[in-house]
């Protein structure tokens, strides 16, 4: 009951605001450039907000990561689909107002371009959040959340193993 007043009373408006892309992209990137000099090769997951981060870590010319996998992306844009350079990977789940139909159509459309592996994982009846707070005795949303997992394990492993 405690989480869910928590998620009621959240403000999104203004965590984006403590947290938007300008100020966290310099320090996800440092992140990364970091652990380059100690890891042959780097895989970025991203769930809801963190999925730009991964987009653009990925992204043409970065050289910064080997591959990338997120679930119901937020606050993506076209721009930053468009210029993807590394196996991708979408877990998106039927109903999500933040990666909209539009969104999807794009990413089906334009990632396959692109002349990288791309997985595309969809999750009928789910909504956004699904991999994250999906409730664990619902069957449909444990299932959806546990194939997310799965598949975004097994993105990994292909991509990353030496």
């Amino acid at each position: 009951m405690e989480n869910e007043e928590k998620r009621k009373n959240f403000d999104i408006g203004a965590f984006i605001g403590r947290h938007s892309k300008d100020k966290r992209y310099p320090e996800c990137e440092a992140v990364v450039k970091e652990m380059k000099q100690s890891h042959s090769k780097i895989g970025c997951v991203g769930y809801c907000w963190g999925a730009w981060a991964c987009f653009q870590l990925g992204a043409k010319g970065k050289n910064l990561i080997d591959a990338v996998s997120v679930a119901h992306p937020s606050l993506c844009t076209k721009e930053e689909i468009d210029h993807l350079a590394v196996p991708t990977q979408i877990n998106s789940p039927e109903h999500d107002p933040q990666y909209t139909a539009e969104l999807k159509e794009h990413s089906n459309k334009v990632i396959p371009t692109l002349n990288i592996p791309y997985d595309y994982q969809y999750y009928p009846g789910l909504t956004h959040g699904f991999a994250v707070r999906g409730d664990q005795s619902n069957k449909a949303q444990k299932d959806g959340l546990e194939r997310c997992k799965n598949a975004t394990v097994h993105w990994l492993a292909e991509f990353l193993s030496n």
